[in-house]
């Protein structure tokens, strides 16, 4: 099947210039209501990548998402919002960027396109089969992305992705794909609009799937989350007292005794 880069195609707005400040925030609306419904279309094949990535972790795996730009930044976003969130350790879902730190902020000329740096980035990790790597590029020719998951495949590491174009080379190479295909971007080839949303969309739902199904929420509630401000605090406070019933002071003196919302209920004694 040929391969069509709908990233690249021309928008559907033309003289955006000559719209007011009004008509661009309504037809950036407008074209971003359509991300969900295209999100939509790909709910089994992200069932299908939870699951795996689940089983993974269950068995002492790790998951890295792996990207350039835009894309990038968004997986490195995502991993570093787990140990807050959840209470998992830091190495357990990493954030790797072409070009390193540095282009977390500021662009690297070419990084993209080093079609070596990508295996280099996962081998300092100590990378090994019991891992999952997702590449993300809304293209899905990302050569960082792309030799990198090739690479994964050989040494039987499972691979997924992330991207907006079907039948990409990304698209071909993962194990299991993701592919959310959202059309123009109001400004012609500005990924990180519509597709940067979508690739936000599909990480939340990665991420917190699971999280859950490793048992790092209770109810609907982030029991695990570290106590890193007063915002949290109280929360996991409310959590407790909500919980167990007890008064305010007493669960917070309690959640600070043990560090955490499940920590404290589970060694709460009447």
């Amino acid at each position: 099947m040929s391969f069509i880069k709908t990233t690249e195609q021309d928008s559907l707005y033309s003289e955006l210039e000559n719209m007011s400040a009004l008509e661009l925030i309504q037809n950036i609306n407008k074209e971003d209501q359509k991300v969900a419904l295209a999100v939509e279309k790909a709910i089994p094949e992200i069932e299908a990548l939870v699951k795996v990535i689940a089983d993974k972790l269950k068995n002492g795996g790790r998951l890295f998402y792996m990207g350039a730009g835009t894309s990038g930044r968004l997986g490195i976003l995502d991993a570093s919002e787990c140990p807050p969130t959840f209470g998992v350790s830091f190495d357990l879902v990493l954030g790797l960027i072409a070009g390193g730190d540095t282009a977390i902020r500021k662009a690297v000329e070419n990084a993209e396109d080093n079609t070596t740096q990508g295996w280099i980035d996962l081998q300092q990790h100590g990378i090994n089969e019991k891992d999952v790597v997702i590449g993300i590029a809304a293209s899905g020719t990302t050569p960082y992305v792309i030799a990198a998951l090739e690479t994964c495949n050989k040494y039987h590491i499972t691979t997924g992705c992330i991207t907006m174009n079907q039948n990409s080379p990304l698209d071909k190479v993962a194990k299991f794909p993701i592919v959310v295909t959202v059309g123009p971007e109001f400004v012609t080839g500005s990924s990180r609009m519509k597709a940067g949303t979508a690739q936000k969309m599909v990480l939340n739902m990665i991420s917190t799937s699971v999280m859950v199904l490793l048992g790092k929420v209770k109810g609907n509630k982030m029991v695990d989350m570290q106590l890193s401000n007063d915002k949290l605090v109280d929360r996991g406070t409310k959590m407790i007292v909500s919980e167990i019933g007890i008064d305010y002071h007493i669960a917070k003196e309690l959640l600070l005794t043990h560090g955490s919302v499940r920590n404290a209920i589970n060694n709460y004694k009447k």
